[in-house]
Protein backbone atom coordinates (compact mmCIF):
# COMPACT_ATOMS: atom_id res chain seq x y z
CA UNK A 1 0.00 0.00 0.00
CA UNK A 2 2.84 2.43 0.79
CA UNK A 3 4.14 2.29 -2.78
CA UNK A 4 0.62 2.68 -4.15
CA UNK A 5 0.03 5.74 -1.96
CA UNK A 6 3.34 7.17 -3.11
CA UNK A 7 1.84 7.30 -6.60
CA UNK A 8 -1.13 9.42 -5.43
CA UNK A 9 -0.04 13.07 -5.56
CA UNK A 10 -2.95 14.68 -3.68
CA UNK A 11 -2.77 14.35 0.12
CA UNK A 12 -4.68 15.58 3.17
CA UNK A 13 -4.63 14.59 6.87
CA UNK A 14 -7.33 15.28 9.46
CA UNK A 15 -7.00 14.45 13.17
CA UNK A 16 -10.00 14.77 15.48
CA UNK A 17 -11.10 13.72 18.97
CA UNK A 18 -12.75 10.29 18.95
CA UNK A 19 -16.20 11.77 19.63
CA UNK A 20 -19.55 11.59 17.79
CA UNK A 21 -19.12 15.08 16.29
CA UNK A 22 -16.15 13.69 14.33
CA UNK A 23 -18.49 11.88 11.91
CA UNK A 24 -20.01 15.13 10.63
CA UNK A 25 -16.63 16.86 10.50
CA UNK A 26 -15.06 14.00 8.52
CA UNK A 27 -17.95 13.93 6.02
CA UNK A 28 -17.70 17.69 5.51
CA UNK A 29 -13.92 17.56 5.18
CA UNK A 30 -14.14 14.70 2.69
CA UNK A 31 -16.57 16.68 0.53
CA UNK A 32 -14.29 19.73 0.69
CA UNK A 33 -11.12 17.76 -0.08
CA UNK A 34 -12.70 16.02 -3.06
CA UNK A 35 -14.00 19.34 -4.40
CA UNK A 36 -10.54 20.91 -4.03
CA UNK A 37 -9.08 17.99 -5.96
CA UNK A 38 -11.58 18.52 -8.78
CA UNK A 39 -13.85 15.55 -8.09
CA UNK A 40 -17.43 16.48 -8.96
CA UNK A 41 -19.81 15.94 -6.03
CA UNK A 42 -22.11 14.07 -8.46
CA UNK A 43 -19.40 11.54 -9.33
CA UNK A 44 -20.84 8.06 -8.61
CA UNK A 45 -18.06 7.28 -6.12
CA UNK A 46 -18.63 10.32 -3.87
CA UNK A 47 -21.81 9.36 -2.00
CA UNK A 48 -20.68 5.77 -1.31
CA UNK A 49 -17.26 7.08 -0.21
CA UNK A 50 -18.97 9.44 2.25
CA UNK A 51 -21.00 6.56 3.68
CA UNK A 52 -17.94 4.31 3.90
CA UNK A 53 -15.85 6.91 5.69
CA UNK A 54 -18.71 7.73 8.08
CA UNK A 55 -19.05 4.02 8.95
CA UNK A 56 -15.31 3.69 9.60
CA UNK A 57 -15.22 6.79 11.82
CA UNK A 58 -18.34 5.64 13.66
CA UNK A 59 -16.66 2.27 14.33
CA UNK A 60 -13.59 4.01 15.74
CA UNK A 61 -15.81 6.10 18.01
CA UNK A 62 -17.84 3.10 19.20
CA UNK A 63 -15.00 0.66 19.68
CA UNK A 64 -11.76 2.59 20.19
CA UNK A 65 -12.60 5.85 22.01
CA UNK A 66 -11.69 4.47 25.46
CA UNK A 67 -8.17 3.63 24.27
CA UNK A 68 -7.71 6.08 21.41
CA UNK A 69 -8.67 9.67 22.28
CA UNK A 70 -8.00 10.74 18.69
CA UNK A 71 -8.60 9.34 15.24
CA UNK A 72 -6.87 10.36 12.05
CA UNK A 73 -8.19 10.27 8.51
CA UNK A 74 -5.61 10.22 5.74
CA UNK A 75 -6.69 11.04 2.20
CA UNK A 76 -4.82 10.50 -1.07
CA UNK A 77 -5.88 10.74 -4.69
CA UNK A 78 -4.86 10.86 -8.31
CA UNK A 79 -6.93 11.45 -11.43
CA UNK A 80 -8.34 7.93 -11.27
CA UNK A 81 -8.02 6.81 -7.61
CA UNK A 82 -9.32 7.98 -4.25
CA UNK A 83 -7.84 6.33 -1.15
CA UNK A 84 -8.45 7.03 2.50
CA UNK A 85 -7.52 5.45 5.78
CA UNK A 86 -9.11 5.81 9.20
CA UNK A 87 -6.57 5.29 11.98
CA UNK A 88 -7.04 4.78 15.71
CA UNK A 89 -4.83 3.42 18.47
CA UNK A 90 -7.00 0.46 19.45
CA UNK A 91 -5.07 -2.78 18.80
CA UNK A 92 -8.05 -4.86 17.62
CA UNK A 93 -7.87 -5.58 13.88
CA UNK A 94 -11.31 -6.43 12.52
CA UNK A 95 -11.77 -8.89 9.71
CA UNK A 96 -12.99 -7.29 6.52
CA UNK A 97 -15.31 -9.63 4.69
CA UNK A 98 -18.67 -9.56 3.02
CA UNK A 99 -21.66 -10.35 5.12
CA UNK A 100 -23.47 -13.57 4.19
CA UNK A 101 -26.78 -11.71 4.45
CA UNK A 102 -27.80 -8.34 3.10
CA UNK A 103 -29.47 -7.28 6.36
CA UNK A 104 -26.55 -7.88 8.69
CA UNK A 105 -26.79 -4.45 10.32
CA UNK A 106 -24.28 -2.25 8.49
CA UNK A 107 -20.88 -1.42 9.89
CA UNK A 108 -17.89 -3.11 8.32
CA UNK A 109 -20.00 -5.43 6.17
CA UNK A 110 -21.55 -2.32 4.57
CA UNK A 111 -18.07 -0.87 4.08
CA UNK A 112 -16.85 -4.02 2.33
CA UNK A 113 -19.99 -4.40 0.19
CA UNK A 114 -19.87 -0.79 -1.00
CA UNK A 115 -16.12 -0.87 -1.57
CA UNK A 116 -16.17 -4.07 -3.60
CA UNK A 117 -19.31 -2.96 -5.43
CA UNK A 118 -17.39 0.07 -6.68
CA UNK A 119 -14.43 -2.08 -7.74
CA UNK A 120 -12.29 -0.94 -4.82
CA UNK A 121 -10.30 -2.62 -2.07
CA UNK A 122 -10.35 -2.60 1.73
CA UNK A 123 -7.46 -3.61 3.98
CA UNK A 124 -6.51 -3.38 7.64
CA UNK A 125 -2.95 -2.21 8.27
CA UNK A 126 -1.57 -2.62 11.81
CA UNK A 127 0.75 -0.01 13.27
CA UNK A 128 4.37 -1.11 13.52
CA UNK A 129 3.97 -1.57 17.29
CA UNK A 130 0.60 -3.33 16.79
CA UNK A 131 -0.93 -0.80 19.21
CA UNK A 132 -3.31 0.56 16.59
CA UNK A 133 -4.41 0.18 13.00
CA UNK A 134 -5.66 1.90 9.88
CA UNK A 135 -8.45 0.66 7.68
CA UNK A 136 -7.62 1.68 4.13
CA UNK A 137 -10.14 1.99 1.34
CA UNK A 138 -9.10 2.49 -2.28
CA UNK A 139 -11.77 3.41 -4.83
CA UNK A 140 -11.61 4.09 -8.55
CA UNK A 141 -12.63 7.53 -9.75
Amino acid sequence: MASELGELPCRHVLTLPTMPAAVRMVRETTEQVLAEWGVNQRHPTVDPALLIIAELVTNSIRHAADISPQLTVLYAASADTFAFGVHDRHPFQPALHRSPTLHAGGGLSTVVELTHGLGGSAVVRPDADRGGKSIWITLPL
